[in-house]
């Protein structure tokens, strides 16, 4: 080998080590790039049942900022962004060397900047350090920073970076809040001329705001489609349909429903990012309708809530804390399912329940409404006036409150509070021990303890694992509060509770209150699978003077029925262990029911023994006074002597408690308990 060969030999070599050694040099360089954080703070998000977005929250700094996974976009935006903004994404490291020339020439030759030379990845070193293109330090971190990402993160993870952190004018950032403030939609199906939009705002996201000027942000989204339509991705005739549709002149809001419920949940769990819950966007949005429709001619103080739930698995559908989520004289931020409040007449059919359950009564008994006093109790009804006899299911069905009193005091106050508990409801008491009155609405619950009583009623007496989030409760024990048979017997009575005018309501077992003062008004109503309970009145509890539930929250409630399916889901048939008689065909213990210390004018009171008292021997001497005769006279339930005459003589009671009983000639009774020792 000559020596001129020898030395070519030798240049190459030192050449190619130099070359070498300066690539491992620049390997280096660019491994040692240090990276700014690569995640940020997003918005935190309460999703609906199938994850439709209910309400987002604005993160800390101000901005709007909806995470999206790379699979959560239309692939045809990404296409068109790619092919706008760095067709050679997918083939470069970092750097399109091509598009860089390109970009420094047209700048030489015309002496200005006619196209940039930044690739998508730069675009994202520039966003994730909020760095400028306008100095060359700063173009040159660019380069670094993009080399550096090609190294670190595969290309989907890059591209998943710009479209959460893209500017799209104002606090919006990334392309999942874009859609939602522009165009009302997640950004996984999007029109051309929508996704041609979203690839023109970043450029100059606050020249091009639709909100400031749509007419640059139209021009810009049109320069866009013609590019598509030149480059093959769009057909020229898709592109020149897309230039006719309509562009976005301004921002829509961000989905805010279920606004109560949301503020609950991230503050329970502050640092959860994503909330799911069982609620069905659609029916929420629909009964967010109806509740601002229910207040719209009631006054500018008038509320209203909603709770639909269904009861078959306890899942909460829709909740609506009021009419509108706005600090108004509503006091719309107040969440009134959650509020405490009377709850008027709601609880009897707890009481009816529990006296099916222990067999004080059926729903044939026949009780009476007549005059009545409880230790200086004596309870009215709602008219003033009285219906005499009549049977237990229509006593329920007239809201009639003697019975259920008289029912109550048969029970004792401190059962239907273990019912509520046993449903999940947490009742305030005021006063801290139960009285009577508890059973017209004397104590505090809130629409959510209602709509788990009812949902137990639908749930064969059993207690619902009432829930707004997809996993069951932990802890939750579904108490029985009745067996099923009682709970049939309410559905059944409830089921045909006379209707307000003009509404159907077929299939819907219901009930309705109204609070001391015409504070509250309720309706609470169940079918086969759902239970829905309505609650109005003012949030600040002062009296709204005439309304009634029958009037005002029953029509709501039926309405609610009506937008949650077409007709109502059949009721359950009664349990094999019903008994289905008229009232003649019960036991005698059954066919009749009186309240301890009945007073009714002119009606027979017993003079003797006293209620309660202790008689000694077997030998019992009963008196009687006012009343017609003849007399039955009962023991227990049984018959033990008839006449005209005042007294009796009864024998054979034996040791222990006894219910005596008289009946007058019209059905007028008066009972006492006595022990025999």
């Amino acid at each position: 080998m000559s020596r001129r060969w020898a030395w070519v030999l030798f240049v190459a070599a030192v050449a190619m080590g130099a070359l070498a050694h300066g690539r491992d040099r620049f390997d280096d360089w660019v491994d040692a790039t240090v990276l700014p954080p690569l995640t940020v703070e997003t918005s935190v998000e309460v999703l609906d049942r199938n994850g439709e977005l209910l309400r987002p929250f604005l993160v800390a700094d101000g901005r709007w900022r909806l995470a999206v996974g790379f699979d959560g976009v239309d692939r045809d935006y990404i296409d068109m962004l790619i092919r706008y903004e760095d067709k050679r994404f997918w083939d470069h490291h970092g750097i399109d060397p091509v598009a860089m020339t390109r970009a420094v020439y047209q700048a030489v030759r015309y002496g200005r900047v006619i196209s940039g030379g930044s690739t998508l990845t730069m675009q994202v070193a520039r966003i994730i350090e909020d760095g400028t293109t306008g100095q060359m330090s700063g173009k040159l971190r660019q380069m670094r920073v993009a080399l550096a990402l090609e190294r670190r993160l595969s290309k989907e993870e890059i591209l998943t970076i710009y479209l959460n952190r893209a500017p799209f004018g104002g606090n919006l950032e990334g392309v999942r809040a874009a859609t939602f403030a522009y165009f009302r939609k997640p950004p996984n199906r999007l029109t051309p001329a929508q996704a041609a939009l979203l690839v023109a705002l970043p450029q100059s996201p606050e020249a091009r705001r639709p909100d400031r000027d749509p007419a640059a942000a139209r021009a810009s989204r049109d320069r866009v489609l013609a590019r598509m339509a030149r480059d093959g991705i769009l057909d020229p005739a898709e592109a020149e349909a897309a230039i006719t549709e309509a562009a976005p002149r301004g921002r829509h809001d961000f989905p805010a429903l279920a606004a109560h419920l949301a503020e609950r949940m991230t503050e329970t769990d502050p640092v959860a990012g994503i909330h799911q819950t069982t609620l069905n966007a659609g029916l929420q949005a629909e009964l967010e309708d109806l509740a601002a429709g229910a207040v719209r001619d009631a006054g500018d103080r008038m509320q209203v809530a909603i709770l639909v739930a269904d009861h078959t698995t306890g899942e909460v559908l829709a909740s609506v804390g009021s009419a509108a989520y706005t600090a108004d004289a509503r006091q719309g931020f107040v969440d009134m399912t959650q509020a405490l409040r009377s709850p008027g007449s709601t609880l009897k059919p707890l009481v009816y329940g529990l006296a099916f359950d222990r067999g004080l009564v059926h729903p044939e008994t026949l009780i009476a409404d007549r005059p009545v006093g409880f230790d200086g109790y004596a309870p009215q009804n709602f008219d003033g006036m009285f219906r005499g006899e009549l049977p237990v299911r229509r006593a329920l069905q007239l809201s009639l409150n003697v019975p259920v009193v008289s029912l109550l005091d048969a029970l004792g106050p401190q059962h239907l509070l273990t019912g509520l508990r046993r449903a999940g409801a947490e009742p305030a008491l005021p006063g801290g021990r139960p009285g009577l009155a508890v059973a017209l609405g004397g104590i505090g619950v809130t629409l959510e303890d209602l709509t788990r009583l009812y949902a137990a009623f639908a749930n064969d007496g059993v207690a619902v694992d009432l829930r707004t989030r997809p996993d069951p409760t932990e802890g939750f024990v579904p108490h029985h509060l009745m067996n099923r048979a009682a709970a049939w017997e309410l559905g059944d009575i409830l089921r045909d509770t006379p209707r307000p005018a003009g509404v159907m309501g077929e299939g819907i077992a219901y009930k309705t209150g109204t609070s001391y003062g015409y504070r509250d008004a309720w309706a609470m109503g169940y079918d086969g699978r759902h239970v829905i309970g309505v609650w109005m009145g003012r949030a600040d509890g002062t009296p709204v003077p005439g309304i009634f539930g029958a009037g005002l929250a029953a029509p709501v409630l039926f309405s609610a029925f009506d937008r949650l399916k077409p007709e109502a889901d059949s009721l359950p048939p009664p349990p094999p262990e019903t008994l289905l008689v008229s009232n003649a065909s019960l036991p005698q213990a059954l066919q009749r029911f009186r309240p301890r210390g009945e007073l009714v004018a002119d009606g027979p009171r017993i003079a003797f023994p006293p209620q309660g008292a202790v008689v000694e021997g077997d030998l019992l001497v009963v008196k009687v006074r006012d009343g017609a005769a003849p007399f039955t006279w009962l023991a227990n339930g049984a018959p033990v002597g008839q006449g005209h005459r005042r007294e009796i003589q009864i024998d054979g009671l034996g040791p222990g408690f006894s219910d005596l009983t008289v009946i007058d000639a019209e059905g007028r009774a008066a009972r006492v308990s006595v022990e025999m020792r």
